[in-house]
Formats: C-alpha cells, sequence, structure tokens
C-alpha cells in the first residue's frame, strides 16, 4: 500500500489538526475558511503555562485547555498547521474521495468526506453543538443536518467521536 499522501481537517480544532506536524511531506487539505483560523492557532505561544493562563482567565475553556496539557506530555516539535489546499463548496481527491463543506454550529469550516464507491461518509463533527467554551443553554445536536446528511443514505456514517453507524442505527441515533 501506498505511503498517505493527503490528510483531511474536517474543521479547525484542536483534536483534528494538533497531529498533523506528525505527518511530514502530507498535503494537508480544509475548508478555505480554516486557513485564518488555524493561522491565528498557530500564532498561539503554546505551553502548559499558556494552557493554565487561558483557563485562569475563562474557566470554560477548562475542560478542552486540560485535555490539550494531557495530550501534549511536551511541546518539542508541536506546531499548528494550516492547510496547504483549500477549497470552497466541494473538492475530489485522489481513489473517489469526496470533500464537501457543511459548516454548521460546531465549526464553520465543517467538512464531509464521502467515498461514494464504498457508500460511505465521515461526518467529522458537523452536527454537534459549538465547543463548551462557546455553547449556549439552548445549543445542541443540529438534527436538521444530521437529517439531510442521511438522507443521502450511505452505507456507513462516522463522526469523529463515535463507533461507525449503519445507515439504520444513524436513523434510529437522530431519531432519539
Amino acid at each position: 500500500m501506498p505511503a498517505p499522501t493527503t490528510l483531511v481537517y474536517t474543521h479547525h480544532h484542536w483534536d483534528h489538526t494538533w497531529g498533523a506536524c506528525a505527518w511530514k511531506g502530507v498535503e494537508i487539505v480544509a475548508h478555505a475558511s480554516a486557513t485564518d483560523l488555524l493561522t491565528t492557532e498557530a500564532n498561539r505561544p503554546w505551553s502548559h503555562q499558556y494552557l493554565r493562563d487561558q483557563v485562569t482567565e475563562n474557566p470554560k475553556l477548562g475542560p478542552s485547555f486540560r485535555a490539550r496539557a494531557l495530550a501534549m506530555p511536551d511541546w518539542d516539535g508541536f506546531e499548528v498547521l494550516p492547510p496547504h489546499r483549500t477549497f470552497e463548496d466541494k473538492l475530489d481527491l485522489a481513489y473517489g474521495v469526496q470533500l464537501r463543506h457543511v459548516g454548521g454550529n460546531h465549526a464553520p469550516d465543517s467538512l464531509v468526506v464521502t467515498i461514494p464507491d464504498a457508500r460511505v461518509m465521515l461526518l467529522g463533527d458537523c452536527y454537534f453543538p459549538p465547543p463548551f467554551h462557546l455553547r449556549k443553554e439552548t445549543d445542541g445536536l443540529d438534527h436538521a443536518m444530521a437529517r439531510r446528511l442521511l438522507r443521502e443514505r450511505h452505507t456507513w456514517y462516522v463522526d469523529a467521536h463515535s463507533p461507525p453507524r449503519s445507515l439504520t442505527a444513524a436513523n434510529t441515533a437522530v431519531e432519539s
């Protein structure tokens, strides 16, 4: 099997982008709006002290920033990488992989990845509520977006934080 040549950011959040610096020589692809968001993130002085200082200023950042601290025993070689290639609406990649911008409440740059021949859709976090520190009491899962995506009738749906679901199981989850 050939070595990977492309890495896709489903959106700009740290748990979907921070590992990219470990993949040398791989092209990073994302929605166009991710560039400015990731450039801002890249310019932050990431360190354990910075994380602590930010949580002191805004305690709502605590869960996310504590998770980041646990993920980073040290910061040697770490950098946030903006994408090398971007797109606005849709982009076809090699091997029949298709990217499509869907936006949403979770992140404005959210996209889905489909592999039509395999009838698989990778959802990232597109239908999730906003991150905790930005969430309002009325925010929840975006059921309308999930229903729209399920109408495409793929065999498997995979979000970034749950096991893969068949179309039937995904429909059941959205309805409950």
